[in-house]
């Protein structure tokens, strides 16, 4: 029996999705082989590559001057990337501190030019989105860093800063692909692909081609935008099969109404989800305000024994992967694309009888 997964990453994946690769496992098409097994050069992985790039591009309305780059290396390697390809001008940059993965990102940065922390909202265990006034942005950064959606605290961005002529780059390994967004207000985009994309392994880039330009000195060859974008992505050997699922994954949401479509799913399991903790007398959620996260929802009961007894129900009860990040503590439901609205609705339950019980 399949369990309802709130796994923050790696995640569930639609069954539909799962069920399809598996019947391509040992067969793709008419090839006699498995995409596992496919040489990256083959006419036939060069038709799944192409397919999950054009649909991507189609499900995100990606303008034709982005690149888009399958990569490897997780979103973490972009924290290198970024400055070596980008900060090249000024040799400067502009970060928001809003997570543990802002955070790391920020302090890459600064081993290859000059950041700054514009704002931070570390002064409350990152339960906010900090206001931000354009008027403190360096109008001569090469770019501008933010976290989009934050996995581990719960918060995203509902207005993206004014950065002017400042490129906006945005980590949204945790929110891609679960609304609507504007790509042509972003230079670039990247996401780690094991939240809302496919498995772990592959990491998205969509970058604006002007800023594809020459790199510090010291990168890496493989750290270089530009050696994946006159590539295609096939400088090296590229995560084969986890592009092959994203293209599925890109199909199913192709096959559910399309992007506009999921994006009201999820409004949906995030309001269920987050009405019952506004009026529970039991779980707390963590965030208030308007910087609730859509995808990631940390909850606590404040009691740490009360706490670890409800996680442990959970798993018994086929609710799994529910406990929080140790920064955090409590409870965090991660209800990405894959999690159906019979899912969220069932832990709801779960939790006002577990409420009613424990009084």
């Amino acid at each position: 029996m399949r369990v309802y997964n709130f796994s923050a990453g790696p995640s569930m994946l639609p069954l539909e999705v799962l069920e399809k690769a598996a019947s391509e496992m040992t067969e793709y098409g008419a090839s006699g082989q498995s995409v596992m097994e496919m040489s990256h050069r083959s006419k036939e992985y060069g038709a799944i590559i192409e397919s999950a790039e054009c649909l991507l591009r189609k499900v995100l309305s990606i303008p034709d001057n982005y690149k888009v780059l399958f990569l490897q290396g997780g979103a973490s390697s972009q924290f290198a990337m970024i400055p070596l390809n980008l900060m090249t001008k000024n040799g400067k940059a502009d970060y928001v501190i809003t997570g543990q993965w802002a955070k790391k990102a920020y302090k890459e940065g600064c081993r290859y030019g000059q950041c700054r922390a514009v704002a931070s909202s570390e002064d409350k265990t990152f339960s906010y989105i900090p206001e931000l006034n354009s008027a403190d942005f360096d109008k001569d950064a090469d770019y501008f860093h933010i976290c989009y959606n934050n996995t581990i605290y719960g918060t995203k961005y509902y207005k993206l800063p004014e950065t002017g002529n400042v490129p906006l780059v945005a980590d949204m390994s945790s929110s891609i692909l679960s609304e609507e967004i504007d790509v042509s207000k972003f230079g670039m985009i990247y996401a780690g692909a094991q939240k809302n994309m496919g498995p772990a392994g592959l990491t998205v880039v969509i970058i604006r081609e002007d800023l594809i330009g020459e790199p510090q000195a010291i990168t890496p060859t493989m750290f270089t935008y530009q050696t994946h974008a006159d590539n295609g992505s096939m400088f090296n050997t590229p995560p084969t099969y986890a592009i092959y699922i994203l293209k599925l994954v890109l199909e199913w949401i192709e096959n559910i109404g399309g992007i506009k479509v999921l994006e009201e799913k999820n409004k949906k399991k995030a309001a269920l989800l987050y009405d019952f903790l506004d009026h529970s007398e039991m779980f707390h959620p963590t965030v208030m305000g308007a910087s609730r996260s859509m995808m990631n929802v940390p909850f606590v009961t404040g009691n740490d024994e009360l706490d670890k007894k409800f996680i442990a129900e959970c798993t018994k009860n086929g609710f799994v992967n529910i406990k929080g990040h140790r920064s955090v503590g409590g409870m965090r439901a991660s209800i990405y694309n894959a999690m159906p609205y019979e899912g969220v609705e069932a832990l709801v339950n779960f939790m006002k009888k577990f409420e009613e019980e424990n009084k």
